[in-house]
């Protein structure tokens, strides 16, 4: 079986995964099985590498009280500086265009999906480009109003799988190409 390229993402009710100052709170206070249907974990475990841009990377850093969550190299699209860390962590900052790292990721990930964290822009890159095959998104029951967009970008999807989870409706789709 071939790897696919997958944005997993969790989005409010009016399309947006985070607030316009980039808080997730309203996603953190809510309720899910991540074991459960279309959950993170059981996608994660599938997953070989990731993809993420620097607000997402920059959040994560901020916010975490864990020690970093991945084991799989992840690429951090970025022309900013960060600072290093020393806890084994495999994060690759780059600024290459996403069909060069893509190719980088597939590789490293050895016939695992790849999976786009976000945010939207950086994943409507890959689309642009063909490269985008499958959208994972939990829905939550709340709206924001304003924010970082989901995928600021026309997409012909196919509904694949729809799913209950905790406080989330959570749906896949496959990408129309």
């Amino acid at each position: 079986m071939t790897f696919k390229t997958v944005y997993h993402t969790a989005t409010s009710l009016d399309g947006f995964l985070a607030t316009p100052d980039h808080n997730l709170d309203w996603l953190l206070s809510r309720q899910v099985d991540w074991d459960g249907p279309l959950g993170l974990n059981r996608f994660a475990a599938g997953a070989g590498a990731i993809a993420m841009g620097s607000s997402t990377y920059q959040w994560i850093n901020e916010n975490s009280t864990e020690p970093w969550p991945y084991s799989m190299p992840t690429w951090v699209f970025t022309h900013r500086e960060f600072p290093a860390f020393d806890d084994g962590r495999d994060v690759r900052l780059t600024s290459k265009p996403v069909e060069v790292v893509h190719k980088e990721m597939a590789a490293a990930a050895d016939g695992k999906d790849l999976w786009l964290m976000g945010g939207g822009e950086l994943v409507g890159q890959f689309a642009d480009q063909g490269l985008l095959d499958e959208i994972i998104v939990s829905i939550a029951p709340v709206t924001l109003g304003a924010g970082a967009p989901l995928l600021p970008r026309r997409l012909e999807l196919k509904t694949t799988e729809v799913a209950h989870n905790g406080e989330f409706a959570c749906v896949r789709y496959s990408v129309v190409r």
